[in-house]
């Protein structure tokens, strides 16, 4: 359980950092990260990162199409955890 909440936290800070170099980047008109890359970033199970990325710095929180895909990835998320939640608890 441990192993897995460091996976966990190590995914989301990547995700987070992942997204501020995209941010630092569009400052200083650099080439930038694809939205497709930051989606991939998210999807392990990075939502939090992701969205403490959208929230705190600002980045990407005007497209409505990145939000929406974020989202749905959140939502993904979150049903996947509600399934599985009950296995990882009898396992311990």
């Amino acid at each position: 359980m441990t192993l897995l909440l460091s996976c966990l936290l190590f995914l989301n800070l990547l995700c987070f950092l992942l997204f501020a170099l995209d941010k630092r980047k569009a400052q200083h008109g650099q080439r930038r990260i694809p939205e497709k890359t930051l989606h991939l970033a998210t999807l392990p199970g990075a939502a939090p990162g992701a969205w403490a990325a959208i929230l705190l710095l600002h980045h990407k929180n005007r497209k409505a199409a990145f939000w929406s895909i974020t989202l749905l990835l959140t939502l993904l998320q979150g049903s996947a955890l509600y399934f599985v939640w009950p296995y990882v608890q009898a396992a311990v």
